[in-house]
């Protein structure tokens, strides 16, 4: 019995990027690339019409920019994953593509293997960062101004393992990684999860993520760096 491979659009302004992420993603057997897009309002266009798995998104395009753009994909029915594609030095709005929805965030240079397995990760609903990624958007939540109820407040509603949970899920850990961090099942982490999307009133693994990282730098002892490649 085949699988279904991940059916993946490409959105950047610049076509030879997207050569690159073409030849890249078209390397992998379970992967088939269904569009192009160099811009926001072509990306809504082509996400309705080939209903793709993965999106990776630029941010800075003319038209309609990688954020709008994904929020407004991520507002349709069943939406696709989207991961935003970022040159890290002169982008800012990581945290605002977070809120927007998206599930994961890579460098314009990462290295292929990282590439393709993001891509995977994304299709299976994981989210992923590389360490500088991460790094930038914590010290992003960390200086954004909250709002009237601090988000460290509703932390505190959590149990030290239910935040111990929600802190690695906004690393972009797998309930698989997170299980074998903390020394528990699987099932127990998807519990800690699932209490923790009912105690700060989220829906979704995204969310959660903001949540945790809107309430500034990880306590002392928290694993910031991740691997070396994606974390």
């Amino acid at each position: 019995m085949s699988v279904e491979p991940i059916r993946i659009l490409v959105v950047d302004d610049e076509p030879l990027i997207r050569a690159g992420l073409r030849l890249i993603l078209e390397g992998a057997p379970d992967i088939s690339i269904v569009g192009e897009a160099g811009d926001g309002e072509a990306a809504l266009r082509l996400a309705a019409e080939h209903r793709p798995d993965v999106v990776l998104m630029d941010i800075r395009m003319p038209v309609l920019n990688g954020i709008a753009a994904t929020e407004r994909i991520t507002g349709s029915l069943r939406p696709p994953r989207i991961i935003v594609l970022t040159s890290f030095d002169t982008d800012d709005f990581i945290l605002d593509a977070l809120r927007a929805g998206a599930s994961g965030f890579l460098l314009k240079d990462t290295a292929p293997a990282d590439l393709v397995s993001a891509v995977r990760d994304a299709a299976q609903d994981n989210l992923r960062f590389s360490p500088k990624i991460l790094r930038r958007i914590v010290a992003a939540a960390a200086s954004a101004p909250g709002p009237a109820q601090l988000p460290e407040d509703r932390l505190k509603e959590l149990s030290n393992r239910e935040r111990a949970v929600a802190e690695a899920v906004a690393r972009g850990l797998t309930n698989t990684e997170i299980s074998a961090e903390l020394f528990v099942s699987v099932a127990t982490v998807k519990t800690h999860v699932a209490n923790a999307f009912t105690k700060l009133d989220v829906t979704n693994r995204v969310q959660l993520a903001v949540a945790v990282l809107e309430s500034g730098p990880p306590r002392p002892g928290t694993r910031l760096e991740g691997r070396d490649h994606l974390a």
